[in-house]
């Protein structure tokens, strides 16, 4: 069986023929070490394959005019890629760093490029700033955008220390205005949204616990998460980037939040280490984080020991337990079996399926482009995406250093 709105893929091909051969191939191994009665036994396990049908992307219902100012990180061109998908017009530019500068010049040829930050803060006409700037200069400047009247999605991590989400905090309600971060990993991961989906619909009942496994490349062979051309000097200085639960684990903690309903949350402990990256003493290539929340439990363990061959920049996981079955999403590969991202195993109390999700269309652009216009909060809850800088930089701030021996 299939779910609902899904359908089959080729029996010859894909997953199941791969489990098949796996399968054959250690029957075989095995044949001479069974008794005769074992081998008439059958696996009653139901394993399927689906594949989400093609959704047709709508034309975009709302619009507004939004620039770009700070572009540090190429998350910032996901982050463009939302904004105009769900109607966004984007029409300045001002960046610190020169080669990023040309780069997205190259990139976005029509958009005015602006000397100061102050002209895109200044222009009436823009609606929505985005932002990409060093992670601790994120804050400062998403709380001058606000005040300027202009709502604002900062690239994670979008706040490094509790002074500034105080500030943050004080200045939304003055204003009304809108502090979103790009939590990308949920918000554009189209298996992570259908598990969204599937959590909503009850499928593996109440969630119980969230578990992240979220592995990154220093400098990436493969794929486009940022780190392609080397790094820059503010990647290593903790004060700069927020320390590595701060920075990468907000994705995990939002996740956290989302999938649990926790509304209520804190850190019950963190640690973090430097194993192999003596040239930078202050920079964090591992950690990890045990979350309790009002409505589930959560794990985060993060590092920067992705190997080469694996042909991405990371093997991200999240495992989503429930009282009835239990989601895994294998984000952006599916080791040794292919190399496609978004691939989600569900297992209930009648099957267990694979989903393929990457036919899904991805609603968090057009969802915040509406939230501009119509002054909601659909896109991303506003408590949630803020409770997650919290505990991050909690986790951070009160984090034990670890030191290994060799």
């Amino acid at each position: 069986m299939v779910g609902k709105g899904e359908m089959m893929i080729d029996k010859s091909t894909g997953r199941r023929d791969f489990l098949k051969h796996a399968g054959w191939m250690g029957s075989v191994a095995m044949m001479s070490g069974l008794p005769h009665a074992a081998l008439a036994l059958k696996d009653e396990r139901v394993v399927e394959d689906a594949v989400l049908p093609a959704q047709q992307e709508e034309a975009p219902k709302d619009h507004i005019k939004f620039s770009v100012c700070g572009i540090s990180h190429d998350h910032i061109y996901g982050m463009v890629g939302a904004i105009e998908r769900g109607g966004g017009e984007l029409v300045s530019a001002w960046g610190g760093e020169e080669d990023k500068l040309a780069a997205f010049t190259k990139r976005f040829p029509n958009a005015k490029i602006v000397k100061t930050q102050d002209e895109i803060l200044n222009d009436p006409s823009t609606q929505l700033v985005l932002s990409s700037q060093i992670a601790n200069e994120r804050a400062p400047l998403g709380i001058r955008v606000m005040k300027h009247g202009k709502d604002y999605l900062s690239d994670k991590p979008g706040i490094t220390t509790l002074e500034q989400l105080a500030e943050v905090r004080k200045t939304i309600a003055e204003t009304k205005r809108i502090y979103a971060i790009m939590y990308s990993e949920r918000l554009e991961v189209k298996a992570a949204v259908h598990a969204g989906e599937l959590i909503k619909q009850g499928a593996i009942g109440k969630v119980i616990q969230t578990i992240n496994i979220a592995p990154h490349q220093i400098i990436q062979k493969h794929g486009d998460a940022g780190g392609g051309t080397g790094r820059p000097d503010w990647f290593w200085n903790p004060e700069q980037y927020g320390g590595i639960l701060c920075d990468i684990g907000s994705h995990q903690v939002d996740q956290f939040l989302f999938y649990t309903g926790s509304k209520q949350a804190e850190v019950v402990e963190s640690q973090i280490a430097n194993v192999r990256h003596p040239d930078h003493p202050k920079f964090q290539d591992f950690g990890d984080m045990v979350l309790r929340g009002d409505r589930g439990l959560g794990y985060v363990r993060l590092d920067w020991f992705t190997p080469d061959g694996l042909g991405t920049w990371g093997d991200g996981r999240l495992f989503i337990l429930g009282t009835d079955g239990y989601i895994e999403v294998r984000k952006y590969t599916d080791v040794a079996v292919k190399k496609q991202g978004n691939n989600l195993f569900i297992v209930d109390n009648n099957q267990a399926r694979y989903i393929d999700c990457n036919n899904m269309t991805l609603p968090f652009g057009p969802e915040f482009v509406a939230d501009v216009v119509n002054r909601t909060h659909v896109a991303q809850d506003q408590d949630e995406c803020l409770l997650a800088a919290e505990l991050v930089i909690k986790a951070q701030r009160n984090a034990k250093f670890v030191t290994l021996k060799d």
